[in-house]
């Protein structure tokens, strides 16, 4: 492994030790978190109320020492709350643009489906170009701009659906489940006292974090695997029951993401395990049901498990 691949790893290995310290029992979670982190992705948790979403969210930002903002969705909330507005100064005469929670490092979007489509909206621009456009000038994103976002499926009072274009932004959503009762009951005895969280340090610096995404880059992948990813992706848009398959847009999250899992297990290269490992997180979020295929039970995540079966595995 060349020497960029091996630092990356070893960046890999700390955060994952860092946020397993509070995260118990989550190993899998995290494994896709970082994925998604280190592939320049945004990641959606969709999970019941205390499993730990936005506990993971302030681990990973803790972890890393990089800025950090948290913006709590509300029906109430503007995208003028998230992007920034300008504000006229009396002392100079001059209106002065004051930056919003989405100029940051690492933004956690928490209850994202609470807050109004307009809303909602205003991240569009900035989750899929690193860019937002404010008042009629561009303005660029740092260079590091992850947003972790997180939604309890079983509240649908004063919530609002995510729509597809949203969902397309996301390059993984996946949920983190209960942990087993040996964990929980560590879980009890280490928030005794304190939260843990509280004595978290920084592992990995900003520097650190580029690298690691420059580094996923090198990760080789094969031609017969992209188109492998490909098929995937096209056998979903004429599945049956499906109203609208997954896009362009999720054969190349699926590829930036196999590349950062590869780097992850310390490979070079990545495989169709990697592939297979990833391709319901990347994909089943992106798909539509049709209405009766909701009603008789079939759901994306069955769809892209069936594809899986059926496709041929490249050698």
């Amino acid at each position: 492994m060349t020497n960029d691949l091996a630092a990356a790893k070893e960046v890999f290995r700390r955060l994952a030790a860092n946020v397993e310290l509070v995260m118990r029992g989550q190993r899998a979670a995290i494994r896709k978190l970082l994925a998604a982190f280190a592939s320049g992705g945004h990641v959606l948790l969709e999970d019941f109320p205390g499993t730990g979403k936005t506990t993971l969210a302030k681990v990973l930002a803790r972890s890393l020492d990089a800025q950090f903002k948290r913006l709590q969705f509300t029906p109430d909330l503007l995208p003028s709350d998230i992007l920034g507005v300008s504000v006229f100064s009396q002392k100079d005469q001059a209106f002065h643009f004051h930056a919003g929670p989405v100029f940051a490092n690492i933004l956690l979007a928490d209850e994202i489906n609470r807050a109004s489509p307009r809303t909602q909206s205003a991240l569009l621009e900035a989750m899929g170009e690193g860019q937002v456009s404010v008042e009629g000038e561009r303005r660029e994103l740092p260079e590091l701009f992850f947003v972790i976002a997180t939604q309890n499926p079983v509240e649908f009072r004063g919530t609002y659906p995510l729509p597809e274009a949203q969902m397309d932004r996301f390059a993984l959503q996946f949920t983190l489940g209960y942990v087993p009762p040996e964990e929980e009951v560590a879980i009890l005895s280490a928030q005794a006292q304190n939260h843990p969280i509280e004595k978290l340090q920084p592992c990995a610096t900003l520097a650190d974090a580029l690298a690691l995404k420059h580094a996923v880059k090198q990760v080789r992948i094969s031609d017969e695997l992209k188109r492998y990813m490909v098929d995937l992706v096209a056998a979903t848009r004429t599945a049956k029951g499906v109203q609208l398959g997954a896009s362009p847009r999720a054969s190349l999250a699926l590829m930036k993401v196999t590349q950062a899992l590869a780097l992850y297990d310390g490979q070079e290269f990545v495989t169709p395990e990697h592939v297979q490992e990833m391709a319901v997180p990347v994909m089943a979020h992106r798909m539509v049901m049709e209405p009766q295929a909701r009603f008789s039970g079939l759901t994306a995540r069955g769809v892209v498990e069936e594809v899986l079966k059926k496709l041929p595995v490249p050698a």
